[in-house]
């Protein structure tokens, strides 16, 4: 409850209000956020591993020893590593939506009596699918080009490899005369099952890496646990041999086990 108020006191911040009313009525201008928001959004900014070292000064600071600042430190980089992996997973995720999105789009302007280029042109103003190839792509379907050829360079791009599909719908339309508004909408289909059937196992293999996860953080919670009885169990762990030698281990255990179980999931989620 009390870190609760205190986060309703921090965003709505001491008279808001009033200081808003005081500058509308003196004629100050618009009234931005309070300098401590401000910084808070522009080390927000830094990135989130950059927080693993504020929280290894706080740990430092509570145990008296500079290593948990050195370990916060040694951290950034493999968090780094995690967040831009995350992140380009969610950029493929994007991309192939806007893929499955085109796909429909040509389909329906194809089915109205468009043709395939000019169908292509319409459709890629309401969904970007085709990424940073698409001065390419329209330049080839708007002067006669090669689409395909150019559809398969923009396939190249993460997450479009559904582009592929599309570049031998055309290629099969335009050299066979088949219908491409029925191809269109066979591998939106396939496009739309398989992006359903990887959602589907990463809810399925959700509880395994939060699991992981739950039991990565055990050992902090038998800190806290250990400093509430009155132990000073940081104490021990960073101002003995004892301690400092279980803390080795126990780190190099953990981030293996850690790695391990998250291997097992990314192994799964590959299959």
């Amino acid at each position: 409850m009390a870190c609760s108020g205190a986060a309703a006191w921090l965003l709505g911040g001491p008279g808001t209000e009033a200081r808003r009313a005081r500058l509308l009525l003196a004629g100050g201008g618009p009234v931005g956020p309070p300098p401590w928001r401000r910084a808070f959004v522009r080390a927000r900014g830094l990135g989130t591993e950059w927080w693993t070292v504020a929280v290894g000064a706080a740990v430092a600071v509570l145990g008296e020893s500079p290593l948990p600042v050195l370990a916060g430190v040694l951290a950034v980089p493999a968090l780094r590593r995690v967040r831009l992996a995350r992140e380009a997973r969610r950029a493929r995720e994007r991309r192939g939506d806007a893929v499955i999105a085109l796909c429909g789009a040509l389909a329906g302007e194809v089915r109205a009596g468009r043709q395939p280029g000019a169908a292509l042109l319409r459709a890629e103003r309401d969904c970007d699918g085709l990424g940073e190839a698409q001065p390419l792509v329209l330049a080839a379907a708007r002067f006669g080009g090669d689409v395909p050829g150019a559809l398969a360079t923009a396939a190249r791009q993460p997450g479009a490899d559904g582009l592929l599909g599309l570049a031998a719908c055309w290629r099969v339309a335009v050299d066979r005369g088949a219908g491409l508004a029925a191809g269109l909408d066979r591998l939106e289909g396939a496009l739309r099952a398989e992006r359903d059937q990887r959602a589907d196992l990463r809810a399925q293999l959700a509880g395994a890496r939060s699991t992981a996860v739950m039991l990565a953080g055990l050992p902090v919670l038998g800190l806290l646990l250990g400093t509430a009885l009155g132990a000073d169990p940081l104490h021990v762990v960073l101002h003995s041999a004892a301690g400092l030698g279980c803390l080795s281990v126990g780190g190099v255990l953990e981030c293996a086990g850690l790695w391990w179980a998250l291997r097992i999931v990314r192994g799964a989620e590959k299959a």
